[in-house]
């Protein structure tokens, strides 16, 4: 009776997933200024000072929240401002930027904080598919993070990768 192996389980391949790095635990919200825009052109200073006073800012409690504008306004810095200052004491914390842009920030974040020592000289596969969308950057920051430690990089999946550097074995002269 022959045996099946599995081969992947043997290789000894650590494979990186970096949608485990996304912001699992934290719930994101959205602040976005258009709402209080005169004809969503026009930030006027005493509107939307009135309406930030009566703006239900339960609804960010303990949430990291992005503070944006989704439409081209001229809007002047300190409204931003004042949108986080009433967020500070509720949310989790805050970020200027769309959704999408803070979710690639904590994560760029949470790569740069990865302990290289975990992947010394070992072969390594950072995970290509899955059911979550993670920019691009990401993959260039990790390969810039682990390539001057590990054995070797791939992309993809352990059973079908795609090599993205091997360290080369070299003799010393002496």
């Amino acid at each position: 009776m022959d045996i099946i192996k599995n081969k992947v389980a043997e290789s000894g391949i650590i494979t990186l997933d970096l949608s485990t790095m996304m912001m699992e635990d934290t719930i994101v919200a959205e602040f976005d200024l258009k709402p209080f825009l005169f004809r969503e052109m026009i930030l006027k200073e005493k509107d939307y000072r009135a309406s930030l006073q009566t703006h239900d800012w339960e609804q960010y409690k303990n949430k990291t929240v992005a503070i944006f504008c989704s439409v081209d306004a001229i809007i002047p810095v300190w409204a931003y401002m004042l949108a986080a200052s009433y967020l500070q004491p509720l949310a989790k914390t805050t970020y200027f930027g769309t959704k999408q842009e803070m979710i690639k920030y904590f994560l760029l974040k949470c790569i740069e904080e990865i302990n290289t020592m975990d992947y010394e000289d070992k072969r390594v596969v950072i995970k290509g598919c899955g059911d979550i969308q993670i920019p691009d950057a990401a993959y260039v920051a990790v390969t810039n993070k682990l390539r001057p430690v590990v054995k070797s990089l791939m992309y993809g999946e352990p059973c079908s990768t795609v090599p993205i550097y091997k360290k080369s074995i070299t003799k010393q002269e002496g």
